[in-house]
């Protein structure tokens, strides 16, 4: 689809994309109908860029009582942002009351794409979450520019979220089999990340590749059961083992991975020009 500037600020020229992405559906397994309220009553609701699925229903071990954690970006009307008084750049509602427990969170869009640019694993991941449901215009777009932004740096979002998680299970109490599972997962997916270049965040997916053993029995008791099941008599030394071998092998692929030291500047160019126009779309 050929792309026509939509203004002209300060000499240069804000344009669409000459080849615009297709449209992006929402597609997930949660109830649509107790979601819609939540977006509904977002103050930015006109103008939401996207919401996706994030957490247990994400990573592929959700248990019966897991809650909807939901994470997107909107953005703030333009008005507003050149007013005197500085707006709220994140949005957050956490109801533990719901028949489902909803938490959601979204950021203005120059923040999240601040975010983004900063190798933010946890922007990325929502970004191209396979399980959207809601998709503004730009999001297409949006998701078209983000692993452009890839660098070997993302390793370290991954590596940190893994170890404080690690260091849960691995303390006096021994943690969870949540616990556990999100000590692994962020450590898989990193690794994915560096090797392929493809962001995936389904553990069960992710261990199709890797064979970690116990990880399917894992999923398996978090899904049957509550979410703070107690780990029980698991082999701690096996799978300090395993995550310190994982750890290795994460720092190994991202400096083989020849992956840059921070985004290009095509792609922060690019981003600054989605920013401009949405921006620019709420002014009517």
């Amino acid at each position: 689809m050929e792309g026509n500037w939509g203004c002209r600020l300060g000499g240069w020229a804000v344009r669409s994309r000459v080849n615009t992405p297709p449209t992006v559906k929402p597609s997930h397994p949660l109830r649509q109908e107790l979601i819609d309220p939540y977006l509904e009553a977002h103050p930015h609701y006109p103008h939401l860029l996207f919401v996706t699925v994030s957490g247990a229903h994400l990573y592929g071990f959700a248990s019966p009582d897991s809650d909807y954690d939901l994470r997107g970006a909107h953005v703030i009307d333009l008005e507003s942002m050149i007013g005197l008084d500085t707006p709220r750049e994140t949005y957050e509602v956490l109801d533990r009351d719901a028949e489902v427990e909803m938490d959601l969170v979204t950021h203005d869009v120059h923040k999240f794409f601040t975010m983004l640019l900063g190798r933010n694993g946890y922007v990325l991941e929502q970004i191209v979450s396979p399980l959207v449901v809601h998709a503004g215009e730009g999001f297409a777009e949006l998701r078209d520019i983000a692993m452009r932004c890839l660098t070997r740096h993302h390793r370290h979002h991954f590596r940190r979220f893994a170890t404080n998680q690690w260091e849960k299970v691995a303390g006096p109490s021994h943690g969870t089999v949540k616990g556990l599972l999100y000590s692994y997962r962020p450590l898989l997916a990193g690794i994915h990340l560096m090797e392929d270049r493809v962001m995936e965040s389904n553990l069960r997916t992710l261990n199709e590749k890797f064979r970690v053993p116990m990880i399917d029995e894992l999923i398996e008791r978090k899904m049957s059961g509550a979410e703070t099941q107690p780990l029980g008599e698991q082999d701690l030394g096996f799978h300090h083992e395993q995550f310190a071998k994982l750890n290795e092998r994460l720092e190994a692929s991202a400096e083989k991975s020849g992956l840059p030291e921070s985004p290009p500047r095509e792609a922060r160019a690019q981003l600054n020009d989605l920013l401009v126009r949405l921006r620019l779309a709420t002014a009517g």
